[in-house]
């Protein structure tokens, strides 16, 4: 089965399977992956990367996806591609001789998923091709809210909201937020209302004010995780919520009780330079940009 996610961001991880250049790896950043593994495998005059152009065939294995702008996954993936630049990873030592460059990036991307800003984002980790997956190393697992899913991923235009398959499943339409109690405005994509899960709730609220109710315990935080939903009292997490309003919720196959993948507003960001040569000598812009991303995506 193919998981259709719209309004996709995703960090991926290429293996060469020529026998020339056999294992070899490539950090990339996508919104389209299968078009993208097929402009890699075509060469740079179709839109491939110099640096995997005339070395395939590529196999896209692995790609991080749930980010909530293409700024947040452009400097996850210029992290992921130069981790020893970067200040957030000082602690990840350099690869060994006899460490293959694709462990070497699986361990480094064990250590990002566990560090400030990105351990807070509900992504999901999906392997793409089966054969290649590997277990992260005991204490590096991710947090329990990104799940670890299987299987091949579609980016797809606009929001794609769950329809129910009768008439008799179709819920009534909110009329007031239940947080801040403010009428929702008809017509408004900005304005459409965050709905629990659980059949039996009708809670509906805006995403602004859930995220502030989840966040009342963790003040200094933008990001909710989980919380206690104020309509039916379940506990619920952030990436499930948001995974739900984009009517992809049931596509994952993964523990119920983690998180899933995107959670963002469709967010109409401007690009970053990707070639980012300075990580670690700009660390107050890059928090200043941190700040901005995430308030941008609960606003």
């Amino acid at each position: 089965m193919v998981v259709e996610v719209c309004s996709f961001f995703g960090v991926y991880l290429l293996y060469c399977t020529n026998p020339r250049y056999h294992g070899r790896v490539y950090v990339g950043f996508t919104v389209n992956p299968e078009r993208r593994i097929g402009q890699h495998n075509a060469g740079k005059r179709r839109g491939g990367a110099w640096k995997t152009s005339g070395r395939g065939p590529w196999d896209m294995v692995l790609i991080i996806h749930g980010f909530p702008s293409d700024v947040a996954a452009l400097r996850f993936e210029w992290a992921w591609q130069h981790p020893h630049a970067s200040r957030r990873l000082t602690h990840v030592t350099r690869r060994t001789s006899k460490e293959r460059q694709f462990d070497f990036h699986l361990r480094v991307l064990a250590h990002m998923l566990r560090t400030a800003p990105w351990c807070r984002l509900p992504l999901t980790i999906r392997w793409l091709k089966q054969e290649y997956h590997r277990d992260f190393p005991l204490g590096l697992e991710p947090p329990l809210h990104m799940p670890v899913a299987f299987g091949q991923v579609r980016a797809v235009k606009g929001t794609k909201r769950a329809r129910p398959e009768s008439s008799e499943e179709l819920p009534t339409t909110p009329k007031h937020c239940s947080v801040c109690l403010k009428s929702f405005q008809d017509g408004e994509d900005d304005d459409t209302p965050l709905r629990c899960f659980h059949a039996s709730c009708s809670m509906a609220a805006h995403i602004i004010c859930l995220a502030q109710t989840f966040l009342q315990k963790e003040p200094d935080q933008f990001l909710p995780i989980e919380g206690q939903c104020p309509g039916c009292k379940n506990h619920v997490l952030w990436g499930d919520l948001i995974r739900h309003h984009k009517g992809c919720y049931g596509d994952l196959e993964a523990d119920p009780t983690s998180s899933q993948e995107h959670w963002a507003d469709e967010l109409s960001r401007e690009g970053v330079n990707r070639n980012m040569s300075q990580d670690n000598s700009s660390s107050s812009m890059e928090d200043d940009l941190e700040i901005l991303e995430v308030g941008m995506a609960l606003s």
